[in-house]
């Protein structure tokens, strides 16, 4: 099992959707909701599609149920998306009291659009704890499990990938820290599952973050 070197860490880089809001069950809803003949449920959706490129997940929809979804498939959906954050999106309990407590340079990087991350930030009242320094894969574009965007967002912070330590909540976005040859830490809320195979550090409330000036 890694453990984290908490003496070699510089800057932070933040996972949004699952690690800082929990907004995944929501994300997977909007499938659901948007793709009427879809059987899969969110569990499934979230088990085999967390943290995943948005084209990758309508690829798999489609073979899944048989046909094209419309050409302005991904405005209906976001727009649902957005209508379930406005009315159910929180940000993690403990979340902004450990923000708080961090004295290190932090980011975040998303494979969200900005649009959708500055949505999340402004309901939970996060986004005066980081903005400017939003990172999305959009951007880029170059999504997780590829490790473009965690070391794209360690340049313009202007530090060594070896010197950031990664929040994540899925196993692309671990396998992406990885890949950049940084250290790691998963998000995974007491009661949830953790991914296939993973040995690695794990935190499971906000109120326990490692970094922060308050523990």
């Amino acid at each position: 099992m890694q453990r984290l070197d908490l003496d070699r860490v510089e800057c932070l880089i933040f996972d949004l959707d699952g690690t800082l809001v929990d907004s995944e069950i929501l994300s997977q809803q909007a499938y659901c909701d948007t793709v009427p003949d879809l059987d899969w449920d969110v569990h499934h959706l979230m088990t085999h599609f967390r943290g995943h490129q948005f084209s990758r997940i309508v690829h798999a929809l489609e073979e899944h149920v048989g046909r094209k979804l419309p050409e302005d498939y991904e405005a209906l959906y976001r727009a649902r998306v957005a209508e379930l954050f406005e009315t159910q999106l929180k940000a993690y309990p403990h979340v902004t009291e450990a923000i708080l407590g961090i004295k290190l340079p932090k980011c975040i990087a998303s494979s969200g659009p900005l649009k959708k991350m500055r949505h999340s930030l402004g309901l939970t009242g996060l986004a005066q704890y980081f903005e400017p320094h939003l990172f999305s894969a959009y951007e880029i574009s170059s999504w997780k499990p590829d490790p473009d965007l965690f070391l794209h967002a360690a340049k313009a912070m202007g530090f060594e990938p070896q010197a950031c330590l990664v929040i994540e909540d899925s196993a692309v976005g671990i396998q992406a820290a990885q890949a950049a040859d940084m250290q790691f830490l998963l998000h995974c809320p007491k009661g949830h599952d953790l991914p296939t195979g993973y040995d690695g550090p794990v935190l499971e409330d906000y109120s326990d973050f490692p970094l922060s000036v308050s523990q």
